[in-house]
């Protein structure tokens, strides 16, 4: 909600009314009214709500909607003059046919200034191209195919490094849930070579996309802060910053600020800076299901649900998750041949339900889940998975469906080795000991294998991980 508010409260009076007065004419009055409310009043939420006549979740609804506008907003204002120039770019030709040589020269060498102000590599190859052209009997023709050359090799070299940053969060979400050190390879592999193309050029843009990558992968493949031989990753943050200050016309800067915010969110809370972390916590928040499902290319979208998850099992609040969730994800469509992303989605929504007791809903996300995927390429992961599930009909009370179920987890316990999966084991005998029909010492004996648990730390997506095994919860087991 805070960067909403600071957003409506920057807007100047030109874009404030014009913002208000669509949003009338789109028949949009409960959203005028939010953001009348946000500029000119100071109200808290709740109040906010009683002047609507709106529900928790319809508020967050308008609230997400009003956001939404506001950047439409802002980025037509921020594209209008770039898409001027793209129009310009378009119309060389006719210049070049039209117009004295003098005059089409200077047309063209205004438009390379200011297409240099905006870094469009690829309408410069363009502009290079005719030039060296108009200038075939002029010792000026060398320098324009010198140019005309270096550009060509620098759109190439930021098609490339944009390949490989999309698949190095690709390869991530793989590694995420094996751990498997052939993957770790692969992805100091595809870093390297990100960092070969940077080196390429003194590039801004080159430099952006090499700080996605090293800052994520120094917190969750490395996880290594500030180690010797590395830039001082507050560093990065500023140098970034003013990256976006000096190209803030630049459409993908702007949409890219939303992953260093993103970036800030998990380095803060990597060294437990937690107040700094909650302030991009909420500008993420606003925008969670966007950042998910398109944001992929540039960072591992899905950690941020697991960020989440803990965030409010740290604050003891995780039973709020579950009505949050209605409006964040209401028009969500996850992609369900990203795997990763889809695993992680679903058992995030699975294990809110549980906190918010909602049992048959969170075994419905799995099962819905299992029916949809193989998960033979993650043993380990689909071990656990079926695990929460077992907890699940545990809880329902349902003995038939969590008897199969624990009887195909033991048989795939004794294919991948038992010593491989003592927490598992462990889990297994806290439901069935919950079950037993003889009450006596059975809360002594759960809190005898949860100390046990406690001791083992998977390295791999570890579901069970995001169970808080407390008193509460032997409480709902018994």
């Amino acid at each position: 909600m805070s960067k909403l508010k600071n957003i409506i409260k920057q807007l100047s009076p030109k874009d404030y009314n014009s913002i208000y007065d669509s949003l009338i004419e789109s028949n949009a009055e409960k959203s005028a009214y939010l953001l009348k409310f946000m500029r000119e009043k100071q109200l808290s939420d709740t109040k906010i709500m009683e002047e609507l006549d709106v529900n928790t979740n319809a508020y967050y609804t308008l609230r997400s909607r009003l956001n939404q506008k506001i950047e439409e907003y802002l980025l037509h204002q921020m594209e209008s003059p770039r898409t001027t120039l793209l129009k310009k770019v378009a119309t060389i030709n006719e210049i070049v046919f039209t117009k004295k040589k003098a005059i089409a020269l200077a047309t063209l060498r205004k438009l390379e200034k200011e297409l240099l102000d905006y870094d469009l590599s690829n309408e410069l190859t363009i502009i290079y191209k005719t030039l060296k052209k108009l200038q075939i009997n002029s010792p000026d023709q060398f320098n324009y195919s010198q140019l005309y050359n270096r550009h060509v090799a620098y759109m190439l070299a930021v098609d490339k490094a944009e390949d490989l940053l999309a698949e190095y969060f690709k390869k991530i979400g793989i590694y995420f849930l094996t751990y498997d050190e052939t993957e770790k390879l692969g992805l100091t592999l595809l870093k390297k070579e990100l960092e070969n193309v940077s080196n390429l050029y003194q590039s801004h843009r080159l430099y952006i996309y090499m700080s996605c990558l090293n800052i994520y992968h120094w917190l969750f493949v490395e996880k290594s802060i500030n180690s010797e031989g590395q830039d001082p990753i507050e560093d990065i943050f500023d140098k970034v910053q003013n990256i976006f200050d000096s190209y803030y016309l630049d459409p993908i800067y702007y949409h890219l600020k939303l992953v260093f915010e993103y970036l800030k969110l998990e380095y803060y809370t990597n060294v437990a800076v937690y107040r700094k972390a909650e302030k991009y916590y909420e500008e993420v928040n606003e925008t969670a299901a966007i950042f998910i499902s398109n944001y992929n290319l540039y960072t591992f979208t899905p950690q941020f649900l697991l960020t989440k998850l803990e965030r409010h099992m740290r604050l003891e609040n995780e039973n709020l998750l579950y009505e949050e969730n209605k409006s964040i994800f209401e028009d969500f469509d996850v992609d369900k041949n990203n795997v990763p992303q889809y695993i992680i989605y679903v058992l995030y929504r699975a294990i809110s339900c549980y906190y918010g007791d909602r049992y048959d809903e969170a075994a419905k996300f799995v099962n819905n889940m299992l029916n949809d995927l193989s998960l033979k390429k993650f043993p380990y992961t689909q071990l656990e998975i079926k695990l929460f599930l077992a907890l699940q009909y545990c809880l329902l009370k349902d003995y038939d469906l969590f008897n199969q179920l624990v009887n195909s987890i033991q048989r795939q316990v004794r294919l991948l080795g038992k010593n491989n999966c003592a927490h598992i084991l462990l889990f297994t005998k806290i439901l069935k000991t919950s079950l037993n029909d003889v009450k006596k010492s059975k809360t002594a004996k759960i809190q005898g294998y949860i100390q046990k648990i406690k001791g083992i730390n998977p390295p791999y997506f570890s579901p069970l991980k995001y169970l808080k095994l407390d008193e509460d919860f032997i409480n709902r087991l018994i």
